[in-house]
């Protein structure tokens, strides 16, 4: 079955589906975007992923393209056209077409918004949980406004792949001052030799992930030790555990730092622990 795709009030084929060459998402990446999980057909964690979208667009000064009410039919019609029942939706709204010029359309003109869903493989996923992923640490030369969750993702696109050419599966990101901020495409975490969960702080120098704030809350429903705080590239290495979050994959744990080993190069028993318990602190709709 062919997959389909909605684009401005149209469902499509994904080979029939596109957008104009002076949509300003192609021209200038302004656009924004939010990717929910898809769990047994239903949505989760719906709501924070909306706010985060409104975030997102008020920010950037952008029109929404229909009402929340609206967008939740279009996401659960696209996952229904593409019988997704684990997996991914992802939304991507631009500012609309205009012929190329820097400055914003006229007032009045219509946003850009496509829906697409796809189904993961939970299985593999689930394998490399089991097992653990690498990842490398390079410099952050984003733009300053990583808190919004913007298209513009050519230097987390070229750090990905730096990854993938080291044999690792993530790339954490580095501040000037050697502080881990995030992953190309994920939270980064640590659980220090104390046995404390740490993550930096939210700030305009990280995204604030929807898999972050949940697992947060679940850190603090379960009592367990939690620091918002930088972190070292140092501590990173020294710590006992590590592991990412998002969307995509809820919590992943990190076994290898830079070809260094975390703890014992297995996964631990708190990133396991909260992977297992995750999706009881979610909300499915």
């Amino acid at each position: 079955m062919s997959r389909i795709a909605y684009v401005n009030g149209r469902y499509l084929p994904h080979g029939d589906a596109g957008v104009s060459v002076d949509d300003r998402g192609f021209q200038f990446a302004d656009g924004v975007y939010e990717v929910c999980e898809v769990r047994g057909g239903k949505l989760v964690d719906e709501r924070r992923h909306m706010a985060r979208l409104q975030r997102s667009l008020d920010l950037l000064r952008m029109d929404r393209p229909m009402s929340v009410a609206s967008l939740a039919i279009v996401m659960r019609e696209t996952i229904r056209r593409n019988r997704v029942s684990d997996g991914v939706v992802y939304v991507q709204v631009t500012r609309g077409e205009m012929r190329r010029d820097f400055p914003f359309p006229p007032a009045g003109t219509p946003p850009t918004l496509v829906v697409t869903a796809r189904t993961n493989n939970l299985a593999r996923i689930e394998a490399q949980a089991e097992a653990g992923i690498a990842v490398i640490t390079v410099p952050d030369d984003r733009w300053r406004h990583v808190d919004i969750k913007s298209v513009s993702l050519l230097p987390n696109v070229l750090a990905k792949q730096t990854a993938r050419d080291k044999g690792a599966r993530e790339a954490w990101l580095v501040d000037a001052q050697g502080r881990v901020t995030e992953g190309a495409s994920s939270t980064a975490w640590i659980v220090t030799r104390e046995g404390v969960l740490v993550t930096r702080p939210l700030a305009g120098d990280i995204l604030p992930g929807i898999t972050r704030s949940v697992l947060i809350d679940l850190v603090k429903a379960q009592g367990l030790r939690f620091e918002e705080r930088p972190f070292t590239v140092e501590e990173a290495y020294a710590a006992r555990e590590a592991f990412v979050t998002s969307a995509s994959q809820s919590i992943m744990p990190v076994v290898e730092i830079d070809g260094r080993p975390v703890g014992n190069r297995a996964p631990g028993t708190a990133a396991s622990a909260l992977r297992r318990d995750y999706h009881s602190k979610a909300e499915f709709t």
